[in-house]
């Protein structure tokens, strides 16, 4: 059974369709690309899976649950998370306090535990540092974890929006464009957390990126949108052959070749 159905999606902005009819499913385990150009309707399907806009018609199922226009906590709590192509960070705050302020969202302690500092309070606290220590290694930002955020790189930005993302200790990871506006190099790392975020952390992830060279090296599948209809579906390599995909997304073959 698909972690997550999304079926006949559909969403309209006034008269005009963002989303047309969307079908697809996700696998748990696996890294599902959704790709388009510009106004193609990507974003749109994040918002709609994650509670952001209500769908105008369609599904959405995650784990077999119906959680069709649940509000975005809700969702939340369900085990999906996601990114936006725009870093929300605490700027003014070292790099672990933006992951701890997720961590916190999942705790438990209680208003009066807290108040009274009680001894289950303090072990609390010393958890939620280590998982979020734990979480800053695993993406390679361990050394940048007490330095300011708005001075950090790009590149590490993008990585630290991942690690807040995963701070809620979700199933499911949603990912809008986590390689804009990096250089190669900053690619490749980004690309590297991805696969140890499902290899190692075992989530599932749903990638909408521009970067093609990316996403066909990191998917296991591709979904392809136009105007908010899905024109094809598979994996990479299959992606890669069709000759539409390629003049309509991709550019020449040769520019993508492996």
């Amino acid at each position: 059974m698909p972690l997550l159905e999304v079926r006949n999606l559909t969403k309209y902005f006034g008269g005009l369709a963002a989303v047309d009819d969307l079908s697809f499913d996700v696998r748990e385990g696996e890294i599902l690309g959704l790709i388009g150009p510009n106004g193609a309707g990507k974003t749109t399907v994040f918002n709609c899976i994650s509670g952001v806009f209500s769908p105008t018609s369609g599904k959405v199922f995650f784990n077999d649950e119906d959680v069709t226009g649940l509000k975005p906590n809700k969702i939340a709590q369900r085990g999906i998370s996601r990114t936006f192509q725009i870093t929300y960070l605490f700027d003014a705050f070292p790099a672990i306090a933006n992951v701890l302020a997720a961590c916190h969202m999942r705790a438990k302690a209680g208003v009066w535990r807290t108040f009274f500092n009680t001894p289950r309070y303090r072990q609390q606290e010393a958890e939620i540092m280590q998982q979020a220590m734990d979480l800053l290694k695993l993406l390679g930002l361990a050394e940048i974890a007490l330095e300011n955020t708005g001075g950090l790189p790009h590149g590490h930005k993008r990585g630290l929006g991942v690690a807040v993302a995963l701070a809620t200790q979700p199933k499911l990871l949603m990912l809008d464009e986590p390689v804009t506006g990096m250089n190669p190099e900053e690619v490749r790392v980004q690309m590297d957390r991805l696969s140890k975020i499902r290899d190692e952390l075992g989530v599932t992830l749903v990638v909408v990126e521009h970067n093609m060279r990316a996403v066909m090296g990191i998917c296991d599948r591709i979904v392809a949108l136009n105007f908010g209809k899905q024109i094809a579906e598979g994996r990479p390599e299959e992606i890669r052959e069709n000759p539409d995909i390629i003049e309509a997304y991709l550019g020449s073959q040769e520019d993508y070749a492996t």
